[in-house]
Formats: structure tokens, sequence, C-alpha cells
């Protein structure tokens, strides 16, 4: 089993570039974005995503469980460039509940790395 991603989108379209880039460059087995439905509505992911949509104005926990509920299974490479500290603290916090693995994926000048 490969990786899936689990990136979030979040309303500045800025980082929208870097999230597109990932997806399109990388064979992943599966591809989770994580917003709310603007950004559903406006992001158009090259390969095929599955989106847990998110109101971020809901408490933390029910983001947190709303993520949770949708974790894949095997090894994650999650993408926190886009996005609130709330939204990245609720994955995250999802990620540990679930005991998933994971690791964070970032473009850089050299390529794609994981930490």
């Amino acid at each position: 089993m490969g990786k899936s991603l689990m990136a979030v989108l979040g309303i500045g379209k800025g980082t929208w570039g870097h999230v597109a880039r990932l997806i399109a460059e990388t064979e992943w087995d599966k591809i989770l974005l994580i917003s709310n439905e603007w950004g559903q509505q406006n992001f158009a992911p090259s390969k095929e995503a599955e989106w847990i949509l998110i109101n971020n104005r809901a408490g933390f926990e029910i983001l947190k469980d709303t993520i949770k509920e949708k974790l894949p299974e095997g090894e994650i490479a999650v993408s926190l460039i886009s996005g609130s500290g709330k939204e990245h603290m609720a994955l995250i916090a999802a990620l540990k509940e679930k005991a998933s693995k994971y690791e964070f994926v970032v473009l850089t000048g050299d390529g794609t790395k994981y930490f």
C-alpha cells in the first residue's frame, strides 16, 4: 500500500498552487482535501480527490471528529502549507487519536521532502 495525501486548503488561494503541485507531481493512493464548501467549489484538483468539508467556525472537537472519521488506512502524507492553525491542530489531533502513521510533506527547491 502506498501513501495517501491529506491537505488542508484555506481560503487564501496563494498556497493552493503548492497543494496543486503536490497532487499533480506525486502518485498517491488516495487524496483527501480538507476545506469548506467555498474551497471545494473553487479548487480543481488534477486528480480524483475526496473532500472533507468543515465549518472552521465549528468547535475544535467537531472539526477533529469530522476529520478523524475520514482518515485513510496506511501511511499518510500531510500538507499544512495552506489553512489555519485551528484546522491544522484538528488534523494533527485526529491523526494522533487514531494512531495513524503520518509524515509531513512539502515541496522545496530540491523536490518533494518528507519530515
